[in-house]
């Protein structure tokens, strides 16, 4: 039931009494705690009376301020009965977001874990921030972008009493905007309708999604609420009472039957009946469940005995009788529902279940909130766990009383799998964990991606190789003429993580001319080749390794993205340094044989046969994917192998996650020569990109020249892999000033 709304004591002077209000609340928390709230209280009110002596008394709208906001705000998490540092946070909120109060002194007055909620909440405002309000109104948006905000939305919660606390302030908004213009009010409503009916009907909180949603339909569509209100002909209170004595009714019948049972009841909201009547193209009279009970057994026996019961106390109406215990749904819901004419012939439904089936119904796989709810994708697993642990936590918070940390232990077991950032205009996008810019831009348009130039998040410039994360907003820039380069494939360099990008941009590359190719690739390989100093390749051989006719066809394959340039190197460290590839593979590879139980690991499956794929011949420390044959086992991809690129697409549920396993990695010294135009903090940078990429620097050797502002370095490393050196020294590369990061041989040793 919805909770009728309490004035605030007041004095005689007109202000709230903030004893008689504390004392009203007193069973929500402890006494000792009392004065906690109270102090927090006296802050808001000093906040607010600071902010109304800048502005006459007649400026002052009736009921504006932090204060009472706080207060209705903490009325509202009362009943969810949150802890203390939700309440002092929800009365301190509104003061803070309105730069009034700062957070500093929330901070020193009541700690950390006030101050973090506080934060949390306002980092939750990003939805109102970025949204564009000029966008169509809400009954008519497309479902799939407000999927994403909400998603968007959940996936920044790592706390429920923050989605709480923002429910509450959105709550106590709505009610607040009935004086507000019609192009505020309308606002408002489109953003609670939008994003915060559904958390809160995704958490399970009824009465405060019914509030939303009555409310923010009032304002979206007036003419459709009042013909609703009309037809109701009775005040809500009137239909709870009548619900009340349904349900006590009931409640004897069931008692003077000896059984046991539990009986809930509740009147149909107002927007619930208007969509039930457009969804269903059904008129007023033909509703049944405007008013409903729900009764809980313990015994499946004692539903049908229970159904006999309702049925002798009032007339059945025909054709109202739905058995889903005999007959499940398709998605396995299982209930009696049957209407009946109630007392004074009103129309009334009737549901009864056991409890094993109600909590299958509300947080099990046929959840109300799922299979009647408009905002489930089943494609985002992540979201769905994030859901479920949120509504757990809140189920152990009414068994143990305690929310604050009571979800710690499984929050790292529901890690985002995705992100959710926004375009230039508001629309939300969502990305692999991982995704940069340009991963972004080949999400919104090929051509965005193929003349992608640079990228701002929230109007910074940032590098193509940034790590976006949830809540950014991001802006392509694009040059008419720009195309893809070559240095976005290498994945040293990390400027694409997604393979839909990774495919995209090796197409744009297969389509170009021959020519260009092998001048490119000719450049890619012999760059990188003089990078780790692998001199003396003989051409022609290493194009037979790599299965090509020609070394210009060899060229053309890596130019076209076709041959990876770190399978090339690899081949070419085979030719040149052939001991010191032969010990790495003895000591690092795995058993071909063997791979399924020592060198890889698949997620979520026990041993399986493995290969490894003769395209793109993986090693240890390459990205992987596994394809899952016909009799074969899983063979191992690299994956920007183009032929796992080509299966992503064909046949996308025989790819499976792999990874390589723990063996452990064996490491050998080698020195790089780093040449640069000296700057302070330069050596710290270089040092945190090793340190990043878990390289041990054993020696380092700086020389500066003063006259000609160079630093040479010479630094002595351990790195398990050819490809490991390739992946430092290109990052090493990217660095501001740096002149050249290559392999160090010292004279008399090149091959």
């Amino acid at each position: 039931m919805v909770k009728v709304r309490e004035d605030h004591p007041v004095r005689y002077d007109g202000t709230i009494d903030l004893d008689a209000w504390l004392s009203r609340l007193a069973g929500s928390f402890g006494s000792s705690e009392a004065g906690r709230l109270r102090e927090a209280c006296e802050m808001s009110r000093q906040v607010d009376q600071e902010a109304r002596l800048q502005i006459s008394d007649t400026a002052w709208p009736a009921g504006a301020g932090c204060f009472r906001t706080g207060l209705e705000m903490v009325e509202i998490l009362a009943e969810l009965k949150l802890d203390m540092d939700s309440m002092v946070a929800a009365v301190l909120y509104r003061a803070v977001r309105e730069k009034k109060l700062p957070i500093k002194k929330v901070e020193e007055s009541f700690g950390h874990s006030v101050a973090g909620l506080i934060k949390d909440v306002q980092g939750m405002a990003i939805i109102s921030a970025v949204l564009n309000p000029a966008r169509k109104q809400v009954l008519d948006q497309r479902q799939d972008q407000l999927d994403k905000v909400r998603k968007m939305l959940v996936s920044i919660i790592d706390d429920v009493r923050v989605a709480l606390i923002k429910l509450a302030e959105r709550t106590c908004a709505i009610r607040a905007v009935k004086d507000a213009d019609k192009e505020k009010r309308q606002r408002v409503a489109r953003e609670v309708f939008e994003i915060y009916a559904p958390l809160a009907h995704r958490l399970g909180i009824g009465y405060i999604k019914w509030e939303l949603e009555d409310l923010s339909f009032r304002y979206l569509k007036p003419q459709d609420y009042k013909k609703i209100a009309r037809l109701l002909d009775e005040k809500r209170l009137d239909r709870e009472q009548y619900i009340e004595d349904v349900v006590s009714s009931l409640q004897q019948a069931l008692g003077d039957a000896r059984i046991e049972a539990e009986v809930f009841g509740r009147v149909k909201h107002i927007y619930s009946i208007w969509r039930k009547m457009n969804r269903k193209g059904l008129d007023f009279r033909e509703l049944y469940d405007i008013r409903a009970v729900r009764i809980l057994t313990n015994e499946v026996r004692d539903c049908y005995a229970s159904l006999g019961i309702v049925h002798s106390l009032w007339n059945h109406i025909p054709q109202e009788f739905d058995d889903y215990i005999a007959t499940p749904k398709e998605n396995g819901y299982r209930s009696l529902h049957t209407a009946v004419f109630g007392p004074a012939g009103k129309t009334l439904e009737v549901q009864i279940r056991t409890h094993g089936m109600h909590e299958e119904a509300e947080l099990g796989v046929c959840a109300h909130w799922k299979y009647k709810g408009t905002d489930v994708n089943s494609q985002s697993d992540s979201y769905e766990e994030k859901i479920a642990w949120l509504r757990q936590v809140m189920e152990w918070h009414e068994e143990l009383g305690d929310l604050d940390g009571l979800g710690d232990q499984w929050r790292a077991d529901v890690e985002p799998d995705r992100i959710y950032v926004f375009t230039k205009d508001g629309h939300v996008v969502d990305l692999s964990l991982g995704a940069t810019p340009i991963d972004f831009a080949y999400r919104i348009h090929t051509e965005v991606g193929n003349k992608c130039r640079g990228a701002k998040v929230a109007g910074r410039i940032v590098p193509l190789n940034h790590t976006l994360k949830t809540g950014d907003q991001v802006e392509i820039l694009t040059a008419s003429n720009g195309h893809p380069s070559k240095d976005w494939l290498n994945p040293d360099l990390a400027y694409v993580t997604t393979t839909r990008a990774r495919a995209k941009i090796t197409n744009w590359f297969k389509k170009q001319d021959r020519d260009s190719n092998i001048i490119d690739g000719r450049g890619l390989l012999e760059g990188e080749l003089r990078r780790l100093a692998l001199n003396g390749v003989k051409m022609l051989d290493l194009a037979v390794a790599a299965n090509c006719h020609t070394v210009d066809d060899l060229y053309a394959g890596v130019g076209a993205g076709d041959i990876k340039l770190a399978h090339v190197v690899g081949l070419a460290q085979r030719q040149v340094e052939p001991e010191e590839q032969k010990t790495f593979e003895l000591r690092t590879r795995p058993h071909r044989q063997k791979v399924s139980d020592k060198g890889i690991n698949i997620d979520g499956v026990g041993n399986l046969l493995t290969q490894m794929a003769n395209c793109c011949q993986p090693v240890p420390g390459d990205p992987i994917i596994g394809y899952i044959t016909v009799g074969r086992g899983v063979t191992i991809h690299r994956q920007d192998c183009t032929n796992a690129l080509y299966l992503h697409e064909k046949e996308p549920e025989r790819l499976i996650e792999v990874n390589w396993g723990d063996a452990p990695e064996y490491a050998y010294p080698v020195e790089i020569m780093i040449v640069a135009y000296d700057r302070p903090g330069l050596l710290r940078d270089i040092t945190v990109v090793l340190a990043n990429d878990k390289v041990n620097v054993v020696a380092l050797d700086t020389r500066t020249s003063k006259e000609e502002h160079l630093a040479n370095m010479l630094l002595t490393v351990e790195v398990s892999s050819i490809q490991k050196l390739g992946r430092v020294l290109a990052k090493v590369a990217q660095l501001p000033n740096i002149i050249e990061a290559v392999r160090y041989r010292k004279p008399g040793s090149e091959k």
